[in-house]
């Protein structure tokens, strides 16, 4: 059972990594990173354009309901929108880059003509390009292979990156995932190496992603898949070492939450908020936002009480 006494360890193990400011970067008038690392973090809305998504809410068969829903996210709170061609699912099928080109450009462009900022998920780097041709502000990179590709393209225009961990060629192609008894640990090297080729390539703009959804062979057991992911949110904030913000797609736990799963993500954001989380991936936007609502007023009447802080009652 999570208590207060594992954060207290957590905290006093880590203790000079807490708070560290992050760079912060704007993002065509948006501010992203900085410090305090998540005193307000951001929240990105999902649309799917494969019929094979498990989450249905987040589909959208055609370019206008797309755009349609891009433009409820945004009022329900998201900062910006990510749109998928292809499901993760390991059963999912398999979508030609240039079938995924055809039906991302009409929505991309869409709801950027609406002045929304638009991610795009995938791992085909000829994809990303053309996403960025239709005016994408972020490219969700979920490739082992082809980044270095795709990083002078998103360089030149001055976009965002999402950088994935995936343990694998990419997210279709998912190997077992090497378990350690320290999870946040054992992704500093996979990070630092591929942070490093990133800044070198002149991208400016980049959130890290530990990848805590992917359906790894060897993490179909909800038990350890589930305690892990815990303990990658908790550990969020070790990885502001890199210098850089953190994205995670929060998860979903049938095992725990059965017919109740629209509440999984929701509790994993208060996880990842706790853990110093800078960017929320979420098909439950506005649960989500609550949770942001409800964690940002704990200690308000504290700072904002002059006696609380010691100061003259007058």
């Amino acid at each position: 059972m999570l208590s207060l006494l594992d954060l207290i360890r957590l905290a006093e193990q880590y203790a000079p990594l807490l708070d560290r400011p992050t760079n912060a970067f704007d993002l065509r008038r948006r501010t992203f990173g900085g410090r305090p690392a998540a005193s307000s973090p951001h929240l990105m809305g999902v649309i799917n354009l494969s019929p094979d998504s498990w989450y249905r809410e987040s589909v959208a068969l055609t370019p206008e309901a797309a755009i349609r829903r891009g433009r409820l996210l945004v009022d329900a709170g998201a900062s910006l929108v990510d749109v998928g061609t292809e499901s993760s699912l390991d059963y999912a099928v398999r979508v030609e880059p240039e079938v995924q080109i055809r039906k991302l450009m009409p929505v991309v462009e869409g709801l950027t003509a609406h002045q929304i900022l638009v991610s795009v998920e995938t791992y085909y780097p000829q994809v990303g390009e053309a996403a960025l041709r239709a005016g994408a502000a972020v490219i969700n990179f979920t490739g082992r292979e082809g980044l270095e590709e795709i990083l002078p393209h998103i360089a030149k225009v001055d976009a965002g990156l999402i950088l994935n961990f995936v343990e694998g060629t990419h997210v279709r192609d998912p190997r077992p995932v090497r378990l350690s008894s320290d999870a946040v640990g054992a992704l500093l090297p996979y990070f630092e190496t591929r942070c490093r080729l990133v800044e070198k390539a002149g991208v400016r703009r980049l959130w890290i992603d530990p990848g805590l959804g992917f359906y790894y062979p060897n993490l179909q057991d909800g038990v350890l898949r589930i305690e892990r992911q815990m303990e990658i949110f908790l550990g969020t904030f070790r990885l502001h070492e890199l210098g850089w913000p953190v994205c995670h797609a929060l998860p979903h736990a049938f095992e725990c939450f059965e017919e109740e799963v629209r509440c999984a993500e929701p509790f994993f954001a208060v996880l990842a908020i706790l853990g110093q989380t800078d960017l929320l991936r979420t098909h439950e936007v506005s649960r989500v936002l609550g949770v942001v609502r409800a964690m940002r007023l704990f200690g308000a009447r504290q700072t904002s009480n002059p006696l609380r802080r010691g100061g003259d009652p007058g």
